[in-house]
Formats: C-alpha cells, sequence, structure tokens
C-alpha cells in the first residue's frame, strides 16, 4: 500500500518559524530526552540549541574550525550525530575531519578528539553527512563545500567519496563514482543506503544495497530531481520508508515506492530536516530559517 500525503500531514498544517537570523543552517539533530533540536550554523562556525522551554541558545562553539589562522569560507559543523553512546559526533568542515564531543551532552565544550580526518593518508575534503548503523559503523559523505578556493586548489584525493568508519576506527571507502555526495539515509531495515548527489548534472538518489559484510552493490537511481531546477541536500526517512527530502522549493516527500506525493514549500533553499516525537514532527533547517511542521 503506497502512502497518501494526507496520511503523515494534515492539509491544513502550518510552517512554524522557530528561529531565523543566521547565515547558513543545517545538520538538525533532535535530542528526545532533552525535548530540543541541535544544529550547525556552518559559516558562523556555531551549534545552537532550540527548545520550546528556553527558545533558542548557542550550544558550542567553535564547533567545526578549532585552528588560530582567520579564513573564511563554509567552515562549521555540517552534521550531527548522537551516537550509540549518547556522545556528539561532528562533520567538521573547518577541521576536515570526523570528530568527537569530549564532553557531556548536558556540559558542552569545543574538545573534540578527531575520529578520521583521512583517506590513505590523504586528507578528507571536508566531511558532510553522518549516520550510524546499528552495528556501530559511521557511514559520512564527503563533498568539497568546506573548502576555501586555496583549499580546492591543494585537494588530496582525487574524488569525493562515502565512507564507511567501523568501530575499530578503519576508514573505508564505499563510493567514490559521485561528484557531489550529500545527504545519506539507511532505509528502516538497513538494507540499503540511499545517497543524494548535489550534481547540477546528475542530481539524483541513490540506492545501495548492503551486503553482509559491510560493503555496497548499486542499486540505481530511486529518484532524478533533473527536470525540477535543482538538486537534493539532506534527507531523512522516517520508520514507514517514507522520504523527507530537501530539494528544489522545499521539502520533497517520497513514499517508500521512491514516489513523489508532495511537497512542502518553502520559498528559500532548504539543506535539510530531522524527525522527532515518534515521527510526528519535521524539523527543518532552510538558509537563514529554523523552521517546523507537525504531522499526524
Amino acid at each position: 500500500m503506497h502512502t497518501d500525503l494526507d496520511q503523515l500531514i494534515n492539509p491544513t498544517a502550518k510552517i512554524e518559524v522557530l528561529a531565523e537570523g543566521f547565515t547558513w543552517v543545517e545538520g538538525p539533530l533532535w535530542i528526545s530526552k532533552w525535548q530540543s533540536l541541535l544544529f550547525s550554523d556552518i559559516p558562523n562556525n556555531t551549534v545552537y540549541r532550540w527548545s520550546k522551554k528556553n527558545g533558542l541558545e548557542t550550544y558550542l562553539k567553535p564547533a567545526g574550525y578549532t585552528g588560530k589562522l582567520t579564513r573564511g569560507g563554509e567552515l562549521g559543523s555540517n552534521g550531527l550525530l548522537l551516537d550509540v553512546k549518547d556522545q556528539l559526533i561532528l562533520c567538521q568542515h573547518g577541521d576536515r575531519r570526523i570528530a568527537r564531543m569530549d564532553a557531556p551532552l548536558h556540559a558542552p565544550k569545543p574538545e573534540f578528539t578527531s575520529l578520521a580526518d583521512q583517506y590513505q593518508r590523504k586528507k578528507f575534503n571536508s566531511p558532510n553527512d553522518i549516520i550510524q548503523r546499528s552495528n556501530g559503523d559511521l557511514i559520512f559523505t564527503d563533498p568539497p563545500y568546506g573548502l576555501n578556493n586555496q583549499q580546492i586548489s591543494k585537494q588530496e584525493l582525487s574524488f569525493y567519496g562515502v565512507y564507511k568508519l567501523d568501530t575499530l576506527g578503519h576508514v573505508v571507502l564505499l563510493i567514490d563514482s559521485l561528484h557531489r555526495p550529500n545527504g545519506l539515509a539507511l532505509t528502516p531495515d538497513e538494507k540499503q543506503l540511499i545517497v543524494g548527489n548535489s550534481d547540477g548534472d546528475k542530481p539524483m538518489l541513490y540506492a545501495y544495497d548492503i551486503l553482509p559484510k559491510g560493503t555496497l552493490k548499486a542499486a540505481g537511481i530511486v529518484f532524478d530531481f533533473s527536470q525540477y531546477h535543482g538538486a537534493p541536500d539532506g534527507f531523512k526517512i522516517d520508520r514507514q520508508g517514507n522520504l523527507f527530502v530537501s530539494g528544489p522549493g522545499g521539502i520533497w516527500i517520497l513514499n517508500k515506492s521512491y514516489q513523489a506525493i508532495g511537497r512542502i514549500k518553502i520559498p528559500h533553499a532548504v539543506s535539510n530536516c530531522c524527525l522527532a516525537d515518534d515521527d510526528k514532527t519535521l524539523y527543518i533547517t532552510a538558509n537563514h530559517q529554523l523552521l517546523r511542521v507537525k504531522m499526524r
């Protein structure tokens, strides 16, 4: 049975603006036990926290670049993850690594341990988005969006990869064929990995079967944004297998058969989203705003 949009969202649901005035927000992460949301403002090198109780607060700064030299560009944290040990994991653009915050969630400090910063002794570009499998493996994308012009001319890797960081700390290259790997998510049964390619020439969602040893097998294109004049960014999959994809014109909603069943229209660029409250709430990072849509 295909999901109908009205089963997910009330037609009269409003798009609420929870906070605004940011530069470019990304990486929304719902912390259930706090009933609060963490998200990155990448150019401002800051992670913010929002809750109904306390509103907007600065949570962590610096968040993605800890160097002393002044540099512009997208240098903050991007994707955020709460791992199986309740530790905050960050995709750090400026420091070009996957890092763990070495402080309790309730008492954040900009102190980090680098979990991975290179592949075959070559520095990552700028890790972007990250997920964790139930076996503890971290999977992340590494496009160039966090590099400034000087760094782009000195890239050490000749491709933009999707990687696995296993529980022993080994970095394994999973995909090297996408020009701009960006958002990614697992299907509810963890049998497939879906990766968004933000390349203007191939703006598509790709599926990969996860094989028993954790390697991938290409399973084809599941959605093509080419005719819609834009590309996918971050996205999430709910427990029923529906996808909520940042794309041209807002959040695209695809059912588990990858058919577009609707769109939450937003007038400016949308970067990512996350689900909360047993999939009853959708938080959206959109350019300078943090938004919320309450669902069924």
